[in-house]
C-alpha cells in the first residue's frame, strides 16, 4: 500500500508542479508521476534539513514539500534541456 500511496502522491505533486511552472513540458502521465516521486524525495530531503524527521517519513507537509521538490526538479530539467538543442 505504501508504494501505491507514493505513486498517487507523486502524480498529484507532478501535476501541480507542471501547472505552476510556466512554459510547455512535453511529458505524459508516467513521466509526470516520476517527476512527482523524485520531487517527493527532493522535498523530503529539503524538509529533513530543517526538522528531525527522516526523508521517507510521512507527515502533513509532505504534499507541499513534494510539490516544491517537483518544481525544483522540473526547473533543473528545463535548464539542462535548453543546451541540448540540435541545429540542422
Amino acid at each position: 500500500m505504501g508504494i501505491l500511496w507514493l505513486l498517487v502522491v507523486g502524480l498529484v505533486a507532478g501535476l501541480i508542479a507542471r501547472a505552476l511552472v510556466p512554459g510547455r513540458q512535453n511529458m505524459g502521465l508516467v513521466m509526470t508521476m516520476v517527476l512527482g516521486v523524485v520531487g517527493s524525495f527532493v522535498g523530503g530531503f529539503i524538509g529533513s534539513l530543517f526538522t528531525h524527521r527522516a526523508v521517507t517519513d510521512l507527515h502533513a507537509t509532505g504534499l507541499i514539500m513534494s510539490v516544491l521538490g517537483s518544481i525544483v526538479v522540473l526547473l533543473l530539467v528545463g535548464m539542462a534541456g535548453r543546451g541540448r538543442r540540435i541545429h540542422a
